[in-house]
């Protein structure tokens, strides 16, 4: 069904509507209109990395996890996944006559907002620091998450608009002020693409406000960009009670009513809260016009109608026993193995179970199912940590030992417990073993959303990027008992490893994320070398936290690979694999980036095509990431770096060589000015083509250096 043939529907069954029932479609828990057979709908669904708080579902690894893959077509297919279980259960519990919350189609996810400074809480949600790769694996869940049928396999929602990624404490009240050139060169690009690209049914406004207007009432962000420029026109939602802050908070508004006003007279046609239900007085008091609700009224209808939740779909019929099938449950242990970053090995992986007699697993969350998960996250009906991962792939054949070594954080313990009740067990643990998997990190209570369960800080955020003293104190002691160490993160973010960096013993460090409930599996799979690592961190790891701005400061100015000013502990896009590339790149076919000139509507569709030959040379077989980055030489605009501006994954069997031909948009080589537009201010670029950045510390780290293209206009 088209938009347009929808919005006649939903025009047509919206004019049978009374004024009271046009407005009690605007709240997220839209009851029934029964004498129209509109059966009650609630807005709010939850799929970040699976259809989350509703029962069983595939949980697969985290957002952050996911974005470490740098596989558009992978997280496509995870969207996919993800909208067949939505529908599957969409389907089953509609039938018991069940609509409550996280229940229908409507799925409050991705979340495209920028990663930009790694003590926020809620940047695991994300899909890391760069807004290209943002952008493009954004669009992708979206494309997975919509599908491409006569109707909506759900309906997608980008969020949150805009300028948003902390502090979680003061966001109820905190203005992010951003330079219009930050905010379309980092902060606007991921949402553009969703929205003009993956045509994404959905936008939701951040808490905050953005350069004093609240998002979820902004003139510029809501009126002149997301509707006027971008042309967007499916429906606006604002995040949960972010329409109440505007007058307990941010004091734009002095009455609830005006503040229900001001957000539906700027275009927020759904109000997650409880703010609109105080949409009568303000329409008796002249603040809202009957127009102004039908308009949002149709908006929500076209897009039930899109999901052929009225005249039916052809995804009726997907069955439940879809939902977390085996086809599922072993693709996402294959996100998973794409996603863990291999940051050091010397050596020591994959690990030869024949030369091994005891494996020693140490660590809180070596055999924590709340590690395995994030947050926003489902039911699954099988967890596998990395402790049980280890277990299941050594068997019989294999000794594993295995210590907690330590609290996952000192605040949390029984006030009589001390702080190293486990630490002899550590040790013990340690010198009775070959080899040592230590299992460092935090969890969705430790990093997570202002005000979620079990947060030990209301907030979520970090407060600095080192571990918890609990597991430090645990870590010195069995990396000084010398013996060859793994060590595993599982964190969402950027944490300080140089204990284990600089560490001799620790042989090995590999970056997990919160991979999924069956991330223990993928794990083992990786250190024993049934899979070689492949993936790159889509953040950067900064060496201290005093090389970052104050959190609140929302320039761009020193922040992520393409601002900062410091050499980064581990750069974004860095990975190593078990095998041993080169790259060659001979051509590169800009003729279609000359021929624009300087008419920017025409540079902005057109593409360079890069030609990249990858070589395989070691004798494993191996998955890679070739990434492309882009260096404006003359103009003043340009970011202070570089930017990524291509990648692709390729599979290379052990000698093997691939040639791989990548798009670069003509917007790479376009600047934005300070006016936030986006013009061509210069002649005379830089490409480089690898499988890292180009600068020294990720060629030292990675041994590969990237092909340098020079191109003049």
């Amino acid at each position: 069904m088209t938009r347009e043939e929808a919005k006649k529907k939903a025009s047509e069954l919206v004019s049978k509507m009374t004024l009271e029932e046009k407005m009690s479609q605007l709240r997220f828990d839209a009851p029934a209109i029964d004498r129209l057979n509109v059966p009650a709908y609630n807005w709010w669904n939850e799929a970040l990395h699976g259809v989350a708080r509703a029962g069983q579902a595939t949980v697969f690894p985290q957002a952050i996890a996911m974005a470490a893959a740098f596989d558009e077509d992978m997280t496509e297919k995870v969207g996919t996944i993800v909208s067949t279980e939505a529908r599957a259960k969409y389907n089953a519990v509609s039938e018991e006559g069940d609509r409550d919350i996280y229940k229908g189609l409507t799925m409050w996810s991705p979340n495209v907002n920028i990663f930009r400074d790694p003590r926020w809480g809620r940047g695991h949600e994300t899909l890391g620091e760069d807004p290209y790769l943002t952008s493009k694996l954004g669009a992708a869940y979206v494309r997975g998450l919509q599908g491409d049928g006569d109707t909506l396999r759900t309906a997608a929602c980008a969020k949150h608009f805009a300028v948003h990624s902390g502090p979680e404490a003061i966001r109820h009240e905190f203005d992010a002020r951003a330079s219009k050139k930050d905010m379309h060169e980092t902060y606007l690009p991921a949402f553009e693409e969703c929205v003009k690209e993956a045509k994404v049914e959905a936008v939701m406004g951040a808490y905050n406000r953005t350069n004093g207007e609240p998002c979820c009432a902004h003139t510029e962000l809501m009126e002149e960009i997301l509707r006027g420029e971008w042309g967007f026109e499916g429906h606006y939602v604002s995040d949960c009670w972010a329409i109440r802050d505007f007058h307990e908070h941010h004091m734009v508004t002095k009455t609830i009513e005006e503040s229900a006003a001001l957000a539906l007279k700027k275009g927020c046609d759904v109000n997650c809260g409880n703010t609109y239900i105080h949409m009568m007085k303000a329409y008796e008091d002249g603040l809202v016009t009957e127009e102004d609700i039908t308009r949002s009224a149709v908006r929500l209808f076209t897009t039930r109608f899109m999901l052929g939740l009225f005249d039916g779909s052809e995804y009726d019929s997907i069955s439940y026993d879809k939902v977390e099938c085996k086809e599922h449950r072993d693709f996402s242990v294959e996100v998973s193995r794409k996603a863990m970053v291999l940051l050091k090995n010397e050596g020591l992986l994959p690990l030869d179970k024949s030369g091994i007699k005891t494996i020693g697993v140490i660590g809180p969350d070596a055999d924590s199912r709340v590690a395995l998960i994030g947050n926003y996250h489902g039911t699954s009906s099988r967890y596998k940590t990395l402790l049980e991962g280890i277990q299941d792939e050594v068997g019989d054949d294999v000794n594993v030992m295995y210590s907690v070594g330590s609290h996952l954080y000192l605040d949390r313990v029984e006030p009589l417990a001390v702080e190293n009740d486990r630490l002899a067990e550590a040790k013990t643990v340690a010198k009775h073993s070959d080899v040592i998997v230590l299992v460092m990190g935090l969890d969705e209570t430790l990093e997570g959303e202002e005000g979620d369960t079990g947060n030990s800080y209301a907030s979520g955020d970090k407060t600095s990027l080192n571990f918890p003293e609990s597991q430090m104190i645990m870590a010195k002691a069995v990396i000084a008992t010398g013996k060859p160490i793994v060590l595993a993160v599982m964190t969402g973010s950027a944490m300080d490893l140089s204990f284990a960096t600089d560490a001799e013993n620790v042989k090995a460090i590999m970056q997990v994320w919160y991979p999924g409930a069956l991330g223990g599996k993928a794990f083992a799979d990786l250190i024993f070398g049934k899979a070689s690592p492949s993936g790159k961190l889509p953040i950067t790891l900064y060496n201290s936290i005093d090389e970052l701005p104050d959190f609140t400061d929302y320039s761009m100015k020193g922040r992520t690979y393409r601002y900062m000013e410091h050499e980064a502990m581990y750069p974004f896009g860095f990975g190593l694999t078990y095998g041993k590339v080169t790259v060659k790149s001979d051509d590169i076919d800009v003729s279609a980036i000359k021929a624009a000139g300087n008419d920017n509507a025409l540079l902005e569709k057109a593409e360079a095509k890069v030609t990249v030959c990858l070589k395989n040379e070691g004798a494993v077989d191996i998955e890679e990431v070739v990434q492309i980055y882009i260096k404006d030489n003359d103009s003043s605009l340009a970011v202070r770096n570089h930017s990524l501006c291509a990648f692709k994954r390729a599979a290379l069997k052990a000698g093997e060589e691939v040639k791989l031909i990548l798009p670069v948009s003509g917007k790479a080589f376009m600047e934005y000015n300070e006016e936030g537009k986006r013009i061509l201010d210069s002649k005379n670029f830089t490409l480089y083509a690898g499988v890292s950045q180009p600068d020294e510390r990720s060629v030292k780290l990675c041994g590969v250096t990237p092909v340098k293209i020079e191109v003049k206009l």
